[in-house]
């Protein structure tokens, strides 16, 4: 039987992890979201997400804490709030954590 899950993670400003969340795969993003958006440090300015977190009360939850919010907007939206596009190329450093991740469970399986 194979267990299918997803990983959701918030990473500093070098792309290093600082909390990871595991959720089973059905479960949307916006349920990992939200347990991780209460350990968002408070000195926090900017937090680059994917489409996958684009939602109004993530963007209102991240107001709230005075963070700006940057994730491009689902292409069914119909108003779409703009975003940094200069900053979302910061993108792959978390893309890389993702994929490290990977290739560590590959060598501690082994």
């Amino acid at each position: 039987m194979r267990y299918i899950s997803k990983l959701h993670a918030i990473c500093n400003g070098q792309g290093r992890p600082v909390r990871l969340h595991l959720t089973a795969e059905q479960v949307s993003n916006f349920m990992g979201a939200d347990v991780l958006l209460t350990d968002i440090p408070d000195k926090t300015e900017q937090s680059i997400g994917d489409r996958g977190y684009h939602s109004s009360r993530i963007r209102r939850a991240l107001a709230d804490r005075k963070t700006t919010a940057c994730m491009p907007p689902r292409k069914n939206r119909k108003s779409k709030p703009p975003y940094n596009w200069h900053l979302y190329k910061k993108r792959p450093l978390i893309e890389n954590m993702f994929a490290k991740l990977k290739d560590w469970r590959r060598v501690a399986s082994r």
